[in-house]
């Protein structure tokens, strides 16, 4: 890679790391292409991205970012899972690295707090910012359910004696 290309990947994962709720490091050594294409297919149906990347690049693209422990996870082969969502990329990767041993995960960096691969796990069982929106509106509509049907029983209830009376009376 020459020294415009060095730059344009260094102004690239600046930005990835700025704009990423989370990046998870993995080691894939041993991976074949069809597998990588599998997870990253995977990664983007959630709406997150996977790129393989030069530990020096990243290093210096981290600028101090979670410190001497950040710097320490890009050894190896390395790929990065991120995504806005810091739920998504990791449940993801820890799914997949379940099915396929050649995929490792190293840790995470979320912020400036860096995840080893117990706290990456942890982070995984989480619901996704998409369920936890869909709890929330689910929690706000069931009040105003209630409070409709509890409103609307007395005047079922007004208009089932009625019909009672009226078929007595016809009978």
């Amino acid at each position: 890679m020459d020294k415009a290309g060095k730059a344009a990947a260094l102004e690239t994962y600046k930005q990835v790391f700025a704009d990423a709720g989370v990046i998870v490091v993995t080691q894939y050594s041993g991976l074949t292409v069809a597998e990588l294409t599998d997870l990253r297919s995977k990664l983007k149906l959630q709406g997150a991205n996977l790129k393989v990347i030069k530990n020096r690049l990243a290093k210096i693209a981290l600028d101090g970012k979670g410190g001497d422990a950040a710097g320490a996870m890009f050894v190896g082969p390395v790929a990065v899972a991120f995504s806005p969502d810091p739920v998504a990329a990791s449940k993801v990767v820890a799914e997949y690295a379940k099915g396929n041993e050649k995929l490792v995960l190293v840790g995470a960096l979320m912020g400036d707090q860096v995840l080893d691969q117990a706290g990456v796990k942890q982070l995984a069982s989480l619901p996704s910012l998409d369920q936890l929106r869909g709890k929330i509106i689910g929690l706000i509509q069931a009040p105003a359910t209630k409070i409709a049907g509890v409103l609307a029983a007395p005047g079922g209830q007004l208009a089932r004696v009625i019909g009672a009376y009226a078929n007595k009376d016809a009978a």
